[in-house]
């Protein structure tokens, strides 16, 4: 009745501005309980999220100044159009992101949507595999902060990456007939030639002096960073004050079907719901719990937050994605798929991977040969050096035709 009377627009103007006034409510009937919150987001943010992010930030503005996401565009177009059908500038994108993590795919796409180097379908199948958590996060945060065992950093990351990718190649299908973006340059040249072109005229057409650059770059980290530390709060304090008024309470009844139809346990009801909101808390609380729950179900959990990213993380997308055009429902569809993808590798992947998952030391001398770290074991060892090998080959070929000009 209500919603025949008002215009849809209309209806949730009036649930949002209710739903802040409650909150704003709670804030003040329970002010320490908001501030003790508050400051426990404080602190994650100022002693992870900021000194991890920041170098990241800063380094890929000047590198977007100095031109080098059009190299990559040219160099990489071979690749990233048929397999994910974006521009071989996602490449930029999507090696940032799976390195410094949350939310930087998204700050990157918006700029090259902003630069117009990429058309708003490309934007959001790029940005919707491209923001993944980082291999400080996972393998720190989780598997050494949390669980206090190094190896299961390897379980988890593969199962995180590797359902990124499939996610990017089933993104490649988001509206197939929309139009392509051009490519950077169509000259009949040697692609080193004219990777290194693109990159030359971008840097002309940027036009900024290295001073004013890296100000600019600074700048524009620090703020974003401010924005991120905020979401980091406002979740970190929802997420408190929800558990202690008892709305987790209510909501562990309605996940009760859903639990007994995959057969959980009910204690799982308080980290699952934490961890859709933050899933930094989320993996905390799991990590943390008394009751005995078999370790393949807490990475299975552990590994949906992560590729779900929480909805603390979603609000910091949304932020960044309304500066442009960029729909924020693909990317919300895709994590869904993504923490649905990353948990169910996570189960076919344990017993596989279960003699390299044992109990493993967390720390090593500074200066101990490479072999002594765990992290180097198995697979890690095999990744390692077929990545140092790639690199070398790849090196190799470019002064075999930069030689032959």
């Amino acid at each position: 009745m209500i919603r025949t009377l008002l215009p849809r627009k209309q209806l949730q103007s009036i649930l949002l501005a209710s739903g802040v006034c409650v909150f704003a409510i709670v804030l003040m009937k329970y002010p320490d309980e908001s501030f003790q919150a508050s400051l426990r987001g404080l602190k994650i943010w100022w002693e992870v999220v900021f000194p991890a992010l920041l170098p990241f930030f800063i380094t890929a503005e000047i590198l977007m100044g100095f031109g080098v996401v059009h190299l990559l565009g040219v160099l990489l177009e071979p690749l990233m159009r048929p397999l994910f059908r974006v521009p071989g500038a996602g490449a930029f994108v999507m090696a940032v992101g799976l390195i410094s993590g949350n939310p930087m795919g998204a700050k990157l796409t918006t700029r090259l949507r902003e630069d117009k180097l990429i058309s708003k379908a490309e934007a959001e199948r790029l940005v919707s595999f491209t923001t993944t958590a980082g291999p400080l996060f996972i393998f720190g945060a989780v598997s050494v902060g949390f669980f206090e065992n190094s190896s299961l950093g390897i379980l988890l990351a593969i199962a995180h990456y590797g359902s990124a990718i499939i996610v990017g190649i089933c993104m490649r299908f988001y509206q197939k007939n929309a139009p392509m973006t051009p490519r950077l340059d169509r000259r009949r040249a040697n692609i080193v030639i004219r990777a290194l072109r693109a990159m030359h005229h971008a840097r002309l057409n940027d036009g900024r002096p290295i001073g004013q650059l890296l100000g600019e770059a600074v700048t524009s980290a620090v703020q974003t960073l401010l924005m991120i530390g905020g979401f980091i709060i406002v979740f970190s304090v929802l997420v408190h004050l929800l558990t202690f008024i008892g709305i987790t309470t209510f909501l562990t009844h309605l996940l009760g079907f859903l639990f007994s139809l995959f057969q959980l346990p009910d204690s799982l009801h308080h980290p699952f719901i934490a961890g859709i909101f933050e899933m930094t808390i989320g993996s905390q609380v799991i990590s943390e719990t008394s009751i005995p729950i078999p370790l393949l179900i807490k990475l299975s959990v552990v590994s949906f937050f992560i590729g779900w990213n929480g909805l603390s993380i979603h609000a910091q997308v949304a932020s960044l994605l309304s500066r442009t055009d960029i729909s924020y429902k693909p990317y919300f569809f895709a994590k869904i798929l993504h923490g649905t993808l990353a948990c169910a590798a996570t189960w076919l992947l344990y017993i596989p991977m279960q003699p390299w998952l044992q109990d493993q030391p967390t720390v090593a001398p500074a200066f101990s040969w490479t072999r002594h770290l765990p992290i180097q074991d198995g697979p890690w060892t095999f990744w390692h050096y077929f990545s140092l090998f790639f690199i070398i080959f790849w090196v190799y070929k470019l002064y075999k035709k930069t030689r032959r000009l």
